[in-house]
């Protein structure tokens, strides 16, 4: 094999990722649009429901106070705080690109997001009264800007490491709190499964590819130039 063949071949299958992903999100938008899915997304929500009480989610109440604490991780003050506070972090240890490049990518995927909720402009469930929301229903901005910043930071915090156990552990870290926030809102139900889905194939498609844009053979990309000035930070 040639040198930078592998890479070369996992470049494309990210591609491949991203293309597949970005199909799903299509044809769950199609089928949201046309009123299909209606009935199946009734059913899952009814089936995490208490028989002849909607309002209440099958389980103990402790789950459903968990729920509630694991969905704030995908919420816009959260996800705020933290994202603004490691660019600072990034900052201050002069590398000002990679936390321009991960505002950058969070700030467009919610702007992404918030732009096809107000197109699709699709009502939430009636079950509301369980946690107030605002917003239009699909995709669900949770499952989308979770995916976005949890998944990019994954990478960034990956292609920092030089031992490859901590970079598969922070990549599978950021997919499964990426996971458990989708599932809270559709626990708690403020979101039909569709809306979920399509918010983790539009998330993790946009984080895939601003990835890309750092893949370590482009020593344009900004984390390759902070490594370069930073080395061993």
């Amino acid at each position: 094999m040639k040198p930078g063949t592998g890479i070369l071949q996992l470049r494309y299958a990210l591609m491949g990722v991203v293309a597949a992903l970005l199909v799903a999100f299509g044809l769950i938008a199609d089928e949201v649009g046309e009123g299909d899915t209606l009935d199946f997304d009734k059913a899952v929500l009814a089936a995490l429901r208490e028989p002849g009480d909607m309002q209440n989610p099958i389980g103990p109440p402790w789950l459903e106070e968990a729920a509630r604490d694991i969905t704030a991780l995908g919420g816009v003050a959260f996800l705020t705080l933290l994202v603004t506070l490691i660019v600072i972090h990034f900052v201050l240890r002069g590398k000002w690109r990679t936390g321009a490049f991960l505002a950058f990518v969070v700030i467009t995927g919610t702007l992404i997001s918030n732009a096809l909720k107000a197109f699709f402009d699709r009502p939430r469930p009636d079950l509301t009264g369980i946690v107030h929301v605002a917003t239009a229903s699909f995709p669900s901005g949770h499952a989308t800007v979770s995916a976005v910043a949890y998944l990019t930071l994954g990478v960034v915090l990956a292609r920092a490491s030089s031992r490859h156990r901590m970079k598969v552990f922070y990549l599978l870290a950021a997919i499964f709190l990426t996971g458990i926030v989708g599932l809270s809102r559709l626990y708690l139900g403020v979101h039909y499964p569709t809306d979920v889905a399509a918010g983790w194939a539009l998330g993790g498609a946009w984080a895939i590819l601003c990835a890309l844009a750092t893949a370590p053979e482009r020593r344009d990309s900004p984390i390759e130039r902070d490594k370069a000035e930073h080395p061993g930070q």
